[in-house]
């Protein structure tokens, strides 16, 4: 199968020269790369907490997948990089909002650090 780069100036780019894409759509499925709750219109992290880079990170992903024909309903697997899992019950709040009553497959973890000072990040697949 032919892989396809998916790019949209509706989301932040990849950080500048780091050889990645917003995300490869192969076949009926769209990986996206791991997000930030970084905002498009700043360049910026979308706040100090969990909840508003969360809810930053649910648009990012929800633009990057309309670019590639799918949609935040079409999740079939997420994984969350959390810095801390105490903050799994504010991220996971704004998550619920975005993802239906059919909520994707979902692993979650701590980690010991992301980029930007990032505080969670997000990488998902889709069907199309």
């Amino acid at each position: 199968m032919q892989k396809t780069v998916i790019r949209t100036e509706s989301a932040p780019a990849p950080f500048q020269g780091a050889p990645y894409n917003q995300a490869i759509r192969v076949g009926d499925l769209v990986f996206v790369a791991g997000q930030l709750g970084i905002s498009l219109e700043t360049g910026a992290l979308a706040g100090t907490g969990v909840a508003e880079q969360t809810e930053q990170i649910m648009a990012n992903l929800g633009a990057i997948l309309g670019a590639a024909g799918s949609g935040l309903d079409k999740l079939v697997k997420t994984t969350v990089f959390l810095m801390d899992l105490g903050d799994f019950a504010a991220m996971n709040d704004v998550y619920a909002t975005h993802v239906g009553d059919r909520p994707p497959a979902r692993s979650t973890v701590q980690i010991s650090g992301l980029p930007s000072g990032a505080l969670v990040e997000i990488e998902a697949v889709a069907h199309v």
